[in-house]
């Protein structure tokens, strides 16, 4: 039965190649990013969230089936926080209203392998705390070193504040899964710089070992997006789903799981 997905971060990368298999199955998407698919947004703020959320109410009629967010950003600055962290819960807490009319709600983002790469375990409880504007002054305190880990504490307090969430009454109490995968080095234009050059992918080989495979493309991460936000995923809450090419299994070895 074909559906109403909103998938964030449209217009490239892992965004694009799902809605586009959203698409060809049939499905009806609303694109959110800066510019290039239907909602032009920036989800770094919060007057861009909220203009997200109405432009979305407007050309759904309040009624939508599935959120994907995906919309993320991986410089080494306080923008990885706005954008990874509160612009990512922002997304899903906005748009969750809009799932109540469905028979099978569904919701779904995309964190990172590098959520267990070091992080600033401070700065994650900032986040965590709620406070944006506190979690931003932090973050621009940090010196050059501090800034580096920035990206991976986006996604380890995304992936805390999605822990915490998933099996609430809001959400897995209203009947809606809400789950996360976490990638490895993925081809899109956010990596591109990394991986065309000798020492780009040197340093990538060390920070995330991926011998199943090596580097994947988008189109392997919308097909896990696709199962997830389906009617099909029933009973999967909170996991951070790490389709990274074996990085996690070397890197944490047996004692995670």
């Amino acid at each position: 039965m074909p559906r109403t997905y909103v998938v964030t971060g449209a217009a490239s990368g892992i965004g694009a190649a799902t809605a586009k298999q959203l698409k060809d199955a049939g499905h009806t998407v609303v694109g959110v990013d800066l510019q290039g698919t239907d909602i032009d947004a920036d989800l770094s703020k919060p007057a861009g969230r909220e203009a997200m959320r109405d432009a979305v109410a407007e050309k759904t009629g309040g009624k939508i089936d599935a959120i994907v967010a995906v919309a993320g950003v991986s410089t080494p600055s306080p923008l990885a926080i706005s954008v990874n962290y509160y612009g990512m819960i922002a997304t899903l807490e906005l748009l969750r209203p809009f799932l109540e009319g469905s028979d099978a709600p569904r919701a779904v983002a995309v964190s990172s392998m590098a959520s267990f790469q070091p992080f600033d375990e401070k700065l994650v409880e900032i986040c965590l705390a709620g406070d944006e504007e506190a979690a931003l002054k932090a973050a621009e305190a940090y010196d050059e070193e501090g800034q580096q880990l920035m990206y991976a504490t986006s996604k380890n307090a995304f992936n805390r504040w999605l822990r915490k969430a998933a099996g609430s009454p809001e959400w897995a109490g209203a009947g809606i899964p809400l789950n996360a995968i976490g990638p490895g080095v993925v081809l899109t234009p956010m990596t591109t710089e990394l991986v065309g050059s000798d020492e780009g992918r040197e340093l990538l080989e060390k920070v995330v070992p991926m011998p199943l495979n090596g580097y994947m493309p988008a189109e392997a991460c919308a097909e896990l997006l696709t199962w997830l936000s389906s009617e099909e995923n029933t009973h999967l809450c909170g996991q951070i789903i790490f389709i990274d090419g074996g990085s996690d299994v070397v890197l944490r070895g047996d004692t995670d799981w």
